[in-house]
């Protein structure tokens, strides 16, 4: 039997642990990346990334062709690691709660695969607790011995390949050994490492750091809702009131999703629940940017049917991708798609029209909404009722005012969730509304 000996063992080939285990074998060490899908193991193997990233193309084809990461769909027999790191995904299931399957199947295959002493480190984002009553009775019932550490992801999308190596990384552990061997590893990539004093304490600080960000985006569209309610512009109400003043640093409002707030809120609320505890200011926040896609399309089918557009309108969905800066191709949790669903629910024979500029055809096609796909944000425009910008890429911010309105139809307005033009009079040349300003415009 061919004996195969790695540093690092990376369960999991998500967002998360391709970009880890790019960022590792970058730096010296050899990786061995496990992945139950087919189809990313074929492209991770011919140096190809399944999801965009800045910088990551170049670095893994790279670690692929010099031998350093290795990828297969599981343990063989004779795969060996030092250390083990399971970055799995850990998705909500029915009403929100936090799903522990995939910690659990992943745990079992490092608990057959690692020899004794091998270090087990959690990445994926947990319930508190999931570290010592999950992982670690079933590294247990392998009888073998093992150090095992919570180091949480803080990354951002689009910008992860430079934050593994600047970013500082969070440690928890029981022992100091297991703490110390993390530490050792994840010096590798970054300058700094933090030990904090528990498996829990490392736990809580990603879905803290998360919901307070969740938080933060839900006062900015509680501004919103209360300036559309007053009829006044929360985008000046905001960028205005915090020039020059050090104490207040309210975000501008806008659609807040993906994949770690639209959950990370819910995994903390549901860990403190099982210490008598409810997190109201976490629940509430939630409740505002959940209920944000509904309110606003509220609005514009009421604008629309205002405009004598009443049964089947065009609508024209610009950005899908959950976020815009930095840029990626993401569509988990991404608020557009709710946007679009809450059109069909208000006009069930509505056109829809999108454009993304990163978003790849076939992942819109996968949605299964019957969807106009553009490759032009123009072309998406042509001729329609409305036009809502539902991402903050900048490419949308350099959209000419005047060609948007000239391809609308004549009664056509646009709606912009990131307030793209709110600086400008955009009155002079289009009907423009945006969240927290929906102000009417002369027409």
């Amino acid at each position: 039997m061919t004996q195969n000996s790695f540093d690092v063992g990376v369960v999991g080939l998500g967002y998360v642990g391709l970009t880890l285990a790019t960022a590792l074998a970058d730096v010296g060490l050899s990786v061995l990346g496990i992945e139950r899908r087919e189809d990313v193991v074929d492209l991770v193997r011919a140096g190809k990334p399944h999801f965009s990233e800045i910088g990551l193309s170049r670095v893994l084809e790279a670690v692929v062709a010099n031998g350093a990461f290795a990828v297969r769909p599981s343990f063989e027999p004779g795969d060996t690691c030092s250390a083990y790191i399971i970055t799995v995904g850990t998705p909500l299931g029915p009403d929100s709660v936090a799903r522990v399957d995939m910690i659990e199947n992943a745990t079992g295959e490092v608990a057959k695969s690692m020899p004794d002493g091998a270090l087990v480190i959690l990445r994926s984002t947990v319930k508190i607790g999931t570290a010592r009553h999950v992982v670690a009775p079933i590294l247990e019932a392998s009888r073998k011995s093992f150090d095992l550490a919570m180091c949480p992801e803080r990354t951002l999308e689009g910008s992860a390949m430079k934050e593994l190596r600047h970013l500082p990384q969070i440690i928890g552990a029981d022992s100091a050994r297991a703490a110390n061997r993390a530490a050792e590893l994840f010096s590798r990539l970054t300058a700094q490492v933090l030990i904090v004093s528990s498996l829990e304490t490392a736990e809580i600080i990603k879905l803290a750091d998360n919901t307070f960000r969740d938080v933060r985006f839900a006062f900015a569209n509680e501004v919103a809702r209360l300036c559309d309610a007053v009829g006044v512009s929360a985008h000046e109400v905001i960028a205005t009131g915090k020039l020059g003043y050090p104490r207040t640093n309210i975000a501008q409002p806008g659609l807040v999703g993906g994949p770690c707030l639209e959950k990370d809120p819910h995994i903390l609320r549901q860990s403190a629940s099982a210490y008598g505890l409810d997190l109201e200011i976490t629940g509430a926040a939630r409740l505002v940017n959940e209920r944000q896609p509904q309110e606003s399309v509220g609005f514009i089918a009421s604008e629309l049917r205002r405009r004598g557009v009443e049964d089947t309108p065009k609508c024209a969905v610009l950005g899908l991708a959950f976020k815009g800066i930095p840029e990626t191709d993401d569509l988990r949790g991404a608020m557009s798609v709710r946007i679009i669903q809450e059109i069909r629910t208000a006009f069930p024979r509505a056109e829809i029209n999108v454009f993304d500029p990163v978003v790849h055809r076939r992942d819109i096609e996968a949605l299964g909404l019957e969807l106009a796909i553009f490759d032009d944000p123009s072309n998406a425009m042509a001729g329609a009722d409305a036009a809502i910008i539902a991402n903050n890429h900048p490419s949308f911010a350099a959209l000419s005012l005047s060609s948007i309105s000239d391809a609308l139809a004549p009664h056509g307005f646009m709606y912009d969730f990131w307030n793209h033009f709110s600086d400008f009079d955009a009155s002079r040349s289009l009907d423009y509304f945006a969240l927290g300003n929906t102000r009417r415009r002369p027409q």
